[in-house]
């Protein structure tokens, strides 16, 4: 009789840098060739959409598409990929009540700005780009697969969105090649499937709010779901001895000022990523309602006069590995 067994699934990850941070991929598979070629047509796939979604790019088609505001009367075609995320941003916009809106791009750039001169936007500034921003600017017709920003100077910014949109694809990609077991991590933006052969989840630090290193004592267990910090450890403007996070209020038009992290754990990588930053700018009560009203679970940790405050939907509690809230 011949018994046939059946190779042990070993464990690689690979990193490189895309979109302006790590990006790391995480899979179980039979041998190191398998992993590395997977892990290169993951990479490409990630340029691929870095081509398609990037504000820094002047080539990319977000960016082909933002210098036709207002001067295009024909509606522009737009691929499947730009397609399916500005409708995802579309209707994210709707469930946000507006917290979250993809056309701020003049917004994100003053500040984006102002974070490198260290000088805090005019007011006059703010309210021009402000001026130039509401997705009732941006139509979308899903059917002929078209768009058309009508207002000139206008631009669109997935920064709130694409990273997380991509790590699920990047899953998805794998699950194709029947890779079960992946975690991918864009920059913070993180979705995974099944957990390793042996455990219960996959582990998940989060970091404690303005500090870039240092974690919470506690660590989530995921699998087959996605999960976003967001918060200003990285990227804020601080001015008399207030600190404006790189995350915009579009309706203020200004960084949001109090200090959170926002973790969001949601079925997918971008709900999960623009989740988080409508999170950090709505109030507690209704960022905890809007998550619920997705089936996502909430975490925000406030720093408040030195001391960190919790506040989580109820449900939140069961991906600790340590349950303490």
């Amino acid at each position: 009789m011949v018994v046939s067994v059946k190779a042990q699934l070993k464990r690689y990850t690979f990193t490189e840098s895309k979109m302006g941070s790590p990006f790391m991929l995480v899979m179980y598979c039979n041998d190191s060739v398998q992993a590395a070629e997977l892990a290169g047509k993951s990479y490409q796939l990630v340029d691929s959409f870095n081509n398609i979604f990037s504000d820094y790019n002047n080539s990319s088609e977000l960016m082909q598409l933002n210098a036709t505001a207002g001067s295009n009367i024909d509606p522009v075609k737009v691929s499947p990929a730009l397609l399916e995320i500005l409708l995802q941003s579309k209707n994210a916009f709707a469930e946000s009540n507006g917290s979250f809106d993809i056309t701020i791009g003049p917004l994100v750039k003053l500040w984006r700005s102002a974070r490198k001169t260290k000088q805090l936007p005019d007011k006059e500034k703010i309210a021009v780009a402000k001026n130039l921003t509401g997705f009732n600017n941006l139509i979308i017709n899903p059917v002929e697969k078209t768009a058309i920003l009508t207002k000139q100077g206008m631009s669109l910014d997935l920064g709130g969105i694409a990273k997380g949109w991509i790590a699920q694809k990047i899953i998805d990609f794998l699950h194709t090649h029947h890779i079960a077991n992946a975690l991918v991590d864009a920059g913070g933006d993180i979705a995974m499937s099944t957990a390793p052969a042996g455990t219960n989840g996959w582990t998940i630090g989060i970091n404690i709010p303005e500090r870039q290193e240092e974690l919470l004592d506690q660590s989530l267990l995921l699998q087959n779901i996605a999960v976003a910090t967001s918060g200003d450890a990285y990227q804020y403007l601080e001015k008399n001895g207030i600190r404006y996070s790189h995350i915009v209020d579009p309706k203020t038009g200004y960084g949001v000022t109090f200090q959170r992290n926002v973790t969001v754990i949601a079925n997918d990588g971008a709900t999960a990523d623009w989740l988080a930053t409508a999170c950090s700018i709505l109030p507690i009560k209704k960022a905890k309602k809007l998550a619920i009203k997705l089936c996502a679970e909430l975490l925000i940790a406030e720093n408040k006069k030195d001391t960190i405050v919790f506040y989580s939907t109820k449900n939140f509690r069961r991906f600790w590995k340590q349950s303490v809230l």
